[in-house]
């Protein structure tokens, strides 16, 4: 969570911090805090709240620093409040100091610097890493922070200046990411590159228990053992105006109506043509994709949704079986393997701490694993074995939208993969599933141009305050999916459950007043569909249905109705789920509620 940034040149550095901030508010918005040096003296501000409010004290201010570094906060330890927004200050105030991560023993390391006399202005678990590094400025910066580093537990990406050294911004990471920007005549540090992507598109991605410093033209890495490090630098090929909104109200629905043209990107990335997928990524000298014996996918939130879709999809191809697990979870029960197991890992950013944890825990009892990810050099694609990119460019809003659909189609050209390569797939049969595919685009277009008609449902039931969501077979994930996007965005109480499960439980709270949204397109459950829809319609239940163009049976039991395009059952969640992801923006946007930066939440969960 949390997001960082530092900057060292000639450019107007609150400037470029404050901008910076405005771009990485995604990772956390409930405080935000810049410090510079401007002739040898540090400052600092930093306010509650959203960057609009850091931006009020500082648009009066002229100030002509030499370096920053800023932060916007997503609250772990302290109120999100004024005091406990960062950067921290040194008790001398020379130092200053940002974070993303958690200092696991911050009680232990607290009460012995207030002992020693140290005090603390916060409840942050941060604060001590500032304190920690003032206790032995005498060494030199490095030294400095090296000592604190090395007493602290947990996970950190930090930058720090200090007035002793005021030509450098100093930085370190341990489990939490970090990076460098090259720029021209000018250094940034980073947490991601969507702030920094307008500077410079050359990157250096530091590495856990890498420590160092940028100047204006140049950077420096070693270990915290005393190891000079080379990392590479990368170059992004991310296109600055993806960043933006270009005429949207919200980046949501931006990204939204952009889901044409990411699946028409994937399918230029994998299919060479009609009958040949190919993942460059997989390199059969790591993983033998013919031998794999289980698949064991593991993912948080959205990306678990799509894990529960890819079970279906490689279990019917392949016939291989897959286990499909929540990160959180899987993280903390015994790992048993049986051969030839492979860990599939599933994260927008690549740096999802839980999945991260699993992975690297994975491959220390020497299972394999494929990344599906969309960051390139991200922490979960440098752990992998292989990597498969979902090419969604940067994703704003917080709420996921269209990484979602570029993972289900990237996990369903991998599960026909699979079957090709097993003859259980024809290349015939291959061929024919692929041209389908790429007709989705088209199918989600036609879907697009009626979202008036979604709103006018959105309209309609933005006031109830719980919706229950159904669905079976491969689009009982969907309905998983619809009631987190409601859920997320609009902060009214959604559950999703699979239509059998109603009978068992929640059919106890159909009333005349609940929504419940019903996923029903015309698949080999869909006899079973009806039936269950029926039965929340004998108790007074409101149905609102998601069907298949033509089907006049279920608009019988249905009060509200909304038609997609027909397809075969496997693509039917790549359609079925874009109604939904409206039916939430809508609620949301009538509510007047923050659809890109809904409270509580951040993009990227870089913290357990």
């Amino acid at each position: 969570m949390c997001g960082i940034i530092g900057y060292i040149g000639d450019r107007d550095v609150t400037s470029v911090l404050l901008v910076g901030l405005d771009r990485l508010s995604y990772r956390g918005y409930d405080s935000a805090g810049i410090a510079t040096i401007t002739n040898g003296e540090l400052s600092h501000w930093k306010k509650a709240g959203k960057i609009r409010e850091l931006n009020k004290i500082m648009s009066s201010l002229s100030i002509p620093a030499s370096l920053g570094i800023g932060h916007t906060r997503w609250a772990t330890h302290g109120a999100p409040n004024d005091v406990n927004g960062h950067p921290h200050i040194s008790n001398t105030r020379k130092i200053a100091l940002v974070h993303n991560g958690i200092i696991e023993n911050h009680s232990a390391l607290r009460k012995q610097l207030i002992n020693d006399g140290h005090l603390f202005r916060s409840e942050t678990d941060t604060e001590v890493l500032v304190h920690l590094i003032e206790d032995q400025l005498d060494l030199g910066m490095i030294p400095a922070i090296k000592h604190a580093l090395s007493q602290v537990e947990g996970t950190y990406a930090i930058a720090v200046v200090c007035e002793s050294e005021p030509d450098k911004v100093f930085i370190a990471r341990k489990g939490s990411p970090l990076l460098i920007g090259l720029g021209k005549n000018d250094m940034f540090v980073s947490s991601d590159i969507n702030n920094i992507i307008t500077h410079t598109r050359d990157i250096v991605y530091l590495e856990d228990h890498d420590i160092g410093y940028i100047t204006k033209d140049s950077f420096h890495l070693e270990t915290l053992s005393g190891e000079s490090v080379t990392r590479p630098v990368t170059h992004v090929d991310w296109n600055p105006e993806s960043a933006e909104k270009h005429g949207y109200d919200h980046f949501m629905l931006k990204e939204i109506y952009e889901q044409p043209s990411v699946i028409r990107k994937v399918m230029s990335k994998y299919v060479n043509s009609p009958g040949s997928i190919e993942f460059k990524g997989i390199n059969p000298e790591n993983i033998d994709l013919d031998k794999v014996g289980r698949f064991i996918i593991q993912a948080c939130g959205t990306s678990w949704h799509s894990g529960l879709v890819a079970k279906y999809m490689i279990e019917k191809y392949a016939k291989i079986l897959t286990e499909v697990d929540i990160s959180s979870e899987f993280r903390y029960r015994q790992m048993i393997a049986h051969g030839n197991d492979v860990v599939i890992a599933i994260s927008q950013s690549g740096e999802t701490a839980d999945t991260l944890a699993c992975l690297r825990e994975a491959k220390s009892q020497f299972f394999k694993a494929i990344s599906f990810v969309n960051v390139k050099e991200s922490s979960i694609d440098r752990a992998s074995d292989g990597v498969i990119y979902s090419h969604t460019g940067p994703e704003i809003g917080v709420a996921s939208t269209k990484n979602y659909i570029a993972q289900l189609v990237c996990l369903y050209l991998f599960a026909l993969k699979l079957g090709h390569n097993k003859q259980m797939i024809s290349s015939e049969e291959l061929d024919q599933k692929i041209q389908e595919l790429q007709r989705i685009p088209e199918y989600i277009d036609q879907i697009l141009k009626q979202a008036d008609d979604i709103k006018r449902i959105a309209q309609k039931y933005a006031l109830s305050r719980e919706f229950l969501f159904i669905g079976r077979g491969v689009n009982y994930p969907t309905a998983l999916e619809g009631a987190l996007k409601l859920k997320e965005i609009s902060y009214i109480h959604a559950t999703g459950y699979a239509a059998g499960e109603l009978k068992h439980g929640p059919i106890a709270l159909i009333d005349s007043k609940l929504p419940v949204v019903c996923i029903a397109p015309k698949t080999s459950t869909y006899a079973k569909m009806l039936a269950n829809i029926e039965e929340v319609r004998s108790r007074k239940g409101k149905t609102i249905v998601i069907a298949t163009e033509g089907d006049t049976e279920v608009a019988k039991f249905s009060e509200d109705i909304f038609y997609i395009p027909e397809v075969s059952e496997d693509l039917t969640p790549l359609l079925t789920v874009i109604p939904l992801q409206l039916l939430s923006y809508y609620i949301a946007n009538e509510l007047d509620c923050d659809v890109d930066q809904p409270r509580n939440l951040a993009k990227s969960v870089t913290v357990e």
